[in-house]
């Protein structure tokens, strides 16, 4: 029997995303569902560390074909085209998260050069929606400013700041306007909590606001494992997973995973094997993929679907805690901070 500190045990999840991804190199939620752009790169960042470096370049490439002219996304696609016309900011993002990951695994730096642009370009629409508080407003849409921010969002941000700071040191182009930005967006997670959620109901009650944070560095050390300690009776259940939403009886295998990855960049080892090890029995007996959640008090899986981003995030996890590629740190580490040296 393949145990799951074996590459080999997510093939099923590999193969999956392959026979979902287009030509093109899109990767829709499922075949013929919707793409939105963050899942799409989680997608693809999963094929990079099952060894698939031509189809993780092709999602790239869809992306850099796809950009709009300000360097954003839509937030929703369906049958190639935009099926909503918000663009949010941590969507956007999310192609430095990506691109990073696919350098630290294949040092392939001709591919972060064809690639700048497009990051470039996006980051700049990134920026262009920090507040002078330091928080990055989460959407535009119709070319008009949504005026609130979100927690879960801007730590994503962070981390694609800090991997974006580190592909422009790479490539030898000045990221200042970055680094300014990266300090700004942490010293507003940290400091001025009532920059978010100023227009609609807290979030606090999803998981993410609460272990994001802690997974894209922004709460480190005793901070961050007293922050992970002091909610873990409310989102845990044990046996099973990390519940999406508080008062819900519903855990959710990707905010698993991502709970995963925050409990390694802390050091807590046996706790992030113990709850990886509970998401395996979630997996559709008839094809070995992972379903998006479970309703624990119903005894179903619910939505009924199987979401390829679901399989990018397990991924992540189990490399994170096995190490099974170069790219195995990406959030374990702060990269921005980093000299590189020059190479040809």
């Amino acid at each position: 029997m393949i145990k799951s500190d074996s590459l080999n045990f997510y093939e099923d999840s590999l193969n999956y995303i392959l026979e979902v991804q287009s030509l093109d190199g899109s990767i829709c939620w499922e075949t013929n569902e919707k793409l939105d752009p963050w899942d799409h790169i989680e997608a693809g960042m999963g094929l990079i560390i099952g060894g698939k470096e031509k189809e993780a370049k092709l999602a790239f490439t869809w992306l850099k074909e796809n950009q709009e002219e300000d360097g954003s996304w839509f937030a929703e696609y369906r049958n190639g085209k935009p099926s909503c016309q918000r663009k949010e900011s941590n969507f956007s993002a999310y192609i430095a998260t990506g691109l990073w990951h696919h350098y630290l695994i294949t040092k392939n730096k001709c591919f972060l050069e064809e690639m700048f642009p497009t990051l470039d370009l996006a980051m700049n629409f990134v920026i262009s929606l920090q507040t002078s508080f330091g928080d990055i407003q989460w959407a535009k849409e119709n070319n008009k400013i949504l005026d609130d921010s979100l927690i879960t969002a801007c730590s994503s941000i962070y981390k694609s700041l800090d991997c974006a700071i580190s592909i422009y040191k790479v490539l030898e182009y000045d990221p200042k306007h970055l680094v300014k930005g990266k300090q700004l967006l942490k010293i507003c997670l940290l400091d001025n909590p009532q920059r978010f959620d100023r227009s609609w109901k807290s979030k606090s009650r999803y998981s993410m606001d609460w272990y994001y944070p802690v997974m894209c560095g922004i709460v480190i050390n005793e901070d961050a494992n007293k922050r992970i300690a002091s909610r873990w009776d409310e989102f845990i259940v044990d046996g099973i997973g990390c519940k999406c939403v508080q008062e819900e009886p519903w855990v959710t295998i990707a905010e698993s995973s991502e709970l995963v990855v925050a409990l390694v960049s802390i050091g807590e080892i046996k706790k992030a094997k113990e709850v990886f090890s509970w998401l395996h029995q979630f997996k559709d007996k008839k094809d070995n993929l992972y379903w998006t959640g479970y309703v624990y008090t119903d005894d179903k899986y619910w939505p009924v679907e199987k979401p390829t981003w679901t399989a990018g995030a397990v991924l992540l996890a189990a490399d994170s805690l096995f190490e099974f590629t170069k790219g195995s740190k990406l959030f374990l580490e702060e990269w921005g901070d980093r000299d590189y040296e020059r190479t040809e």
